[in-house]
């Protein structure tokens, strides 16, 4: 016991001399092409943050990137022509799991509420975030009730909101963004909750709290930071965050149609993933094309054929044929006469709720009939504006009423020199633009077709919809400014990083042991 305790004791007195000799002193990081310190105040400071695990922001679910085949998936019965089949590549992002429930909604319009009640000017601004619950009306059909309890009642909390238009889905998009950044920011300490909070918000009206503001220093809290703020300056006084300190989150948007297409079929599960102590991995293992959003041991089924409670159960909640919503009672067939509950109905392969039926769903695109044969094969996305942040007359950027930053779109006259891109407004860039060379549609709304620059795509069936439109390649539009019964949305993210994962540790590219040159 006596030899123990002695060597114990001999081990503790090396480490404390070791620990006084700075053994266990973090090394500095250096400058690879100046060989100065990085994050040392005797070196000016400069800070570096460590790559951390990509933080999945609230509600979403990570979607690894790949490449798939975009488009039709079946016979066009419709004979639209809109969905020719491409085979695209879509980077890894973060997309909600389910759609936004009318919970969510009256969340916003309770904040929205909060913020800008108290003044008449922004009485209109308050309307125009309300759904418009009149899209439940029609001539010959007795739905009156839901246009006073869909959205009120809380029956309904967790079902999907109808009735917003693209606008409203945008704007609520920049709404989350914001509030989501503002509780990391609390949470972190960098802006003092203990008075920012107190009686509710009290940032209100111009002054609340805006991303895009905050980082360009339009946005100062009541309430300065606490010195337990890890963020400091040179001098060590607490600091504003940045981007590239890695704690705010991306921005909160509509997806793609190409990541909205991608992530409805959920082709992980088709791709095998390596095991750590496995020699092999997947490869490339595409299954055969998908109909719908799920893959059923190999068969696109509208039923599941697990054996057991399971079996026969339908998939999605869409409308079987003409008079036909929800089947006969005691037999009832997706047990759903309207949108049902967010969470219900069968997950894909990425753990993502209802992207065949239910709703359909607002997508970012500018809708043309033939974009995906001109669009770009890497993120393929129509409806670009390119913008910059306006200055006023004294040459200051400024906000609006809101409280957001004011945006205007980029000169053309400043793009002339650019290789990439020579307009700022590129909507109809090679399609309806009839100034532009190369142009082959000229697209006149109202007079010879419904397409114009506000025509949104919409994506994936909805409750009211036979099976044709469930399969993630049908595609339709509507304009940006009208909502309807069987239309709602789901927010996603851009990811940043590896496209492997969220995990920091993980590396882009493919790496390998270096060896000796032979003698």
């Amino acid at each position: 016991m006596q030899t123990g305790f002695k060597n114990a004791t001999l081990l503790l007195a090396a480490i404390v001399t070791l620990s006084s000799c700075n053994f266990f002193k973090k090394k500095e990081e250096k400058s690879g092409v100046t060989g100065w310190n990085y994050n040392d105040k005797k070196t000016g400071g400069f800070t570096v943050a460590q790559p951390k695990d990509v933080k999945t922001g609230p509600g979403l679910v990570f979607v690894q990137g790949g490449t798939f085949t975009m488009g039709a998936s079946q016979e066009d019965v419709m004979g639209d022509w809109n969905n020719i089949p491409k085979r695209v590549t879509v980077n890894s992002f973060f997309i909600d799991k389910t759609e936004v429930a009318n919970v969510h909604y009256k969340e916003y319009i309770y904040w929205i509420e909060n913020t800008f009640g108290d003044d008449d000017k922004y009485k209109q601004a308050i309307e125009d975030v309300k759904p418009d619950t009149l899209v439940w009306r029609s001539e010959l059909a007795y739905n009156e009730p839901y246009v006073e309890y869909y959205f009120r009642h809380p029956s309904y909390n967790y079902y999907p909101v109808v009735g917003v238009n693209w606008k409203q889905a945008y704007d609520f998009c920049i709404w989350r963004t914001d509030r989501v950044n503002e509780r990391a920011l609390i949470d972190k300490g960098i802006i003092n909750a203990k008075d920012y909070l107190k009686g509710g918000m009290n940032n209100v009206h111009e002054e609340n709290f805006n991303t895009k503001s905050y980082l360009m220093g339009l946005y100062n809290p009541k309430t300065p930071a606490t010195k337990k703020s890890p963020l400091k300056d040179p001098k060590g006084k607490p600091r504003s965050a940045k981007i590239d300190d890695g704690i705010l989150y991306g921005d909160y948007r509509l997806p793609t149609e190409a990541e909205w297409e991608y992530a409805a079929y959920g082709y992980v599960l088709s791709n095998p993933q390596p095991k750590k102590s496995a020699k092999t991995r997947g490869e490339e293992v595409i299954s055969n094309k998908q109909i719908f959003a799920w893959q059923n041991d190999g068969f696109d089924n509208l039923r599941s054929t697990r054996r057991g409670t399971f079996q026969g159960a339908f998939l999605a909640n869409f409308k079987r044929g003409s008079g036909d919503n929800m089947g006969v009672a005691g037999g009832l067939n997706d047990n759903s006469a309207i949108p049902a509950p967010i969470s219900s109905f069968f997950p894909n392969g990425f753990g993502v709720y209802n992207m065949s039926g239910n709703v359909s769903e607002w997508v970012a695109d500018v809708y043309r009939p033939l974009t995906t044969l001109e669009g770009d094969d890497f993120n393929y996305f129509r409806g670009n504006e390119f913008k910059r942040a306006k200055k006023d007359s004294a040459g200051e950027y400024s906000k609006d009423s809101l409280g957001r930053v004011v945006y205007e779109n980029e000169p053309d006259s400043l793009l002339k020199k650019r290789r990439n891109y020579q307009k700022s407004k590129v909507i109809d860039y090679l399609d309806g633009d009839s100034t532009l060379e190369g142009s082959t549609s000229i697209y006149n709304y109202g007079s010879t077709t419904l397409i114009s620059d506000r025509s949104r795509v919409i994506k994936g069936g909805s409750w009211n919809d036979r099976p044709y439109w469930l399969s993630p390649g049908a595609r339709r539009f509507l304009e940006e400014e009208q909502s309807s019964s069987t239309i709602g949305f789901r927010c996603a993210m851009t990811h940043f990083g590896a496209p492997e994962g969220t995990k920091a540790n993980i590396k882009t590219g493919n790496f390998f042991p270096p060896r000796r040159a032979k003698k």
